[in-house]
């Protein structure tokens, strides 16, 4: 089982402040979600596997690292996960993109 990891990054705490500050216009709300989904992806993806590839520069041949193994997915939780999906999908183009729908039932909960 993975572990959580907790987002500390200062600039994530300090964009967290405005999301949550009701002064925030919804347009103001969307960037800064936009960009906690970018800092986040970039937290998350910080032990992602690498392997050496061949590339050709306009000056000769080198060594360079490409991201290794299975195509990423990402699964936003509906709601605030698809505001960060944009954010996410910025650096990770490629990600696939999935999603799971689940109702909460009133009675129960």
């Amino acid at each position: 089982m993975s572990k959580v990891q907790v987002m500390d990054h200062p600039l994530i705490q300090h964009k967290m402040s405005y999301i949550r500050d009701e002064k925030t216009s919804t347009k103001e709300f969307r960037e800064l979600v936009d960009e906690v989904g970018m800092l986040m992806a970039y937290e998350v993806t910080r032990d992602l596997s690498l392997e050496d590839v061949e590339v050709d520069t306009p000056v000769q041949r080198t060594t360079a690292k490409r991201l290794s193994g299975k195509k990423l997915g990402i699964v936003p939780i509906l709601r605030a996960g698809l505001g960060m999906q944009e954010g996410i999908l910025k650096l990770i183009p490629s990600a696939r993109v999935g999603h799971i729908g689940l109702y909460r039932d009133p009675e129960t909960l």
